[in-house]
């Protein structure tokens, strides 16, 4: 996984009154839940922000980071699980980041990438993402940037689901049956079919 660094403030007041103000003074609400508990057993929170200018870069991208939080000096390494934006604007508000480490197995979705031309779209189907992300569980430092899925031989009316994929050292959180990709047929494809179908017909 990429990784990057980031500075943090704690906040003492997280009120919806300072709440709000923060994001009027350009910052980003924030939470770290990590190993510690408070006395009802429950993750205790570090509330913190981080400048919204600086949050583009791992907000705004397809790419999944590990990042290096600096908040007042303390360093956390966490990544971003829970992300609240404006149902208009699409600013970013507020955002909930989990605690990692070397040992612990960390579950997070991971964009996929199709790898390769399919047969299926040689013969004149076409191709359908239906996820973009898988859910994977691992120690971060085996979790790869991308998921890497070899469509070459798929063909028209066929797909590929989680089940059928395999990765050293991944264990899938996303449920086996859910379908990755598929090739649809389309009008054209139908037609050179329907065509061909006829020409054999003919020829017997």
């Amino acid at each position: 996984m990429k990784e990057i660094s980031l500075k943090g403030q704690k906040r003492a007041d997280t009120g919806k009154k300072a709440t709000k103000q923060l994001r009027k003074d350009g910052f980003v609400p924030c939470n770290l839940y990590g190993e510690t508990k408070d006395e009802n057993g429950k993750p205790k929170a570090i509330a913190f922000a981080i400048a919204t200018t600086d949050l583009r870069k791992v907000i705004y991208t397809p790419h999944v980071y590990v990042i290096n939080l600096d908040i007042d000096g303390e360093h956390h390494t966490a990544v971003m699980k829970e992300l609240q934006f404006h149902p208009t604007t699409d600013a970013c508000l507020h955002i909930d980041f989990y605690e990692i480490n070397e040992e612990k197995p960390l579950t997070i979705g991971i964009p996929v990438h199709l790898v390769g031309l399919a047969q299926g779209i040689r013969d004149g189907g076409r191709m359908n993402l239906s996820i973009r992300k898988i859910e994977v569980t691992a120690p971060y430092r085996q979790i790869p940037e991308q998921l890497d899925v070899d469509v070459t031989e798929l063909r028209i009316g066929k797909s590929i689901k989680v089940g059928d994929l395999n990765f050293e050292g991944l264990e899938f959180a996303t449920s086996k049956e859910v379908v990755v990709c598929s090739v649809k047929m389309t009008r054209a494809a139908s037609k050179a079919a329907a065509t061909e179908t006829e020409e054999e017909s003919a020829e017997e």
